[in-house]
């Protein structure tokens, strides 16, 4: 891997042992902002993804994905994965079952924003199966 893959202006962070059974591979985890709105740096190995899941809030909420590094992919439920890469910017509404990871064969980080709401809550979900994963390129 190069040094391209991996660096980011952000920094890649600890292991994410916190979430690591929300994920399927390793990713890690920079925290860069709690007060007011959480930022977050997430840095996946090559075929890394997270669990499918929903970010919950009764009002507001949701999430932003500002793609830093790499390539990555994103999906919600029943739609086609979208390609990530640097520069991309993805809204995600609170209520939308998603996952979001690396491509098979490249790093990928993004800044996480979670987006304030009321009685705000992550709902993790199945693991993307391999046979789903797989049919990315």
């Amino acid at each position: 891997m190069s040094d391209k893959e991996t660096k980011d202006v952000f920094g890649r962070g600890e292991d994410n042992t916190a979430y690591a059974q929300y994920f399927s591979g390793q990713s890690y985890l920079n925290i860069l902002n709690t007060k007011g709105m959480f930022i977050g740096n997430v840095t996946f190995e090559p075929g890394c993804r997270n669990n499918w899941h929903i970010h919950q809030a009764d009002k507001g909420g949701g999430q932003v994905l500002l793609c830093t590094t790499g390539r990555g992919w994103y999906q919600e439920w029943e739609k086609p994965a979208r390609q990530l890469n640097p520069g991309d910017v993805v809204y995600i509404p609170a209520g939308v079952k998603h996952w979001h990871g690396a491509a098979k064969d490249s790093w990928f980080s993004h800044l996480a924003v979670e987006i304030p709401g009321e009685n705000g809550s992550n709902q993790w979900l199945e693991p993307v199966t391999d046979e789903e994963y797989q049919k990315l390129s």
